[in-house]
């Protein structure tokens, strides 16, 4: 995936400043798609020299002006096509698990400080997602993009909670080793 197309898929429900799209990206697509403001703002660019968006300045009054950032129709045919081919599966790349695969290269406490640390990351991260949960399932009649936003997010709990049982296994062998 490209940073363009978790781009579009924010603005192709309703234009958006750059402050708004950037609050946007890290509130949702940002728990699984990592950017940076620069790149997004660089991105940005591109895909309005693709004419994929159009940005419209706003004069603020005591402030800088603002662009607002449109889909064209040229965007939502290229994010649409996007949708439809298959995706790859992304391969696991993280450094804490050849961290543990050579963990008995340091004292055991060593990788349960890690795990331990990487335990309370995904907890909190996962406590964020039960809130947003419980702001979805107070939602009487959702519409299709919240039915598939909440797809999306019992996948990021699932992975959660998945990965807090896996630091607890951790725990529990090394606890037994010693």
């Amino acid at each position: 995936m490209a940073l363009a197309h978790a781009i579009l898929a924010l603005l192709v429900h309703q234009p958006m400043s750059g402050y708004d799209l950037n609050k946007a990206f890290e509130e949702s697509v940002g728990c699984f798609w990592k950017a940076t403001h620069q790149q997004i703002y660089r991105e940005l660019g591109k895909l309005e020299d693709q004419g994929w968006i159009t940005a419209e300045t706003i004069a603020q009054e005591g402030r800088p002006d603002k662009k607002l950032y449109s889909m064209t129709g040229l965007g939502h045919e290229n994010l649409t096509r996007w949708v439809a081919q298959p995706c790859d599966v992304m391969p696991i790349k993280e450094e804490l698990l050849v961290k543990v695969f050579v963990g008995d290269l340091v004292p055991r406490a060593v990788i349960r400080q890690q795990i331990e640390q990487h335990r309370q990351l995904h907890q909190t991260t996962l406590e964020r997602y039960r809130s947003i949960e419980q702001e979805f399932c107070s939602s009487t009649d959702p519409s299709p993009m919240m039915q598939f936003g909440y797809l999306v997010l019992r996948r990021g709990i699932r992975y959660e909670t998945d990965y807090i049982d896996w630091c607890d296994e951790v725990l529990a062998t090394i606890e037994e080793k010693e």
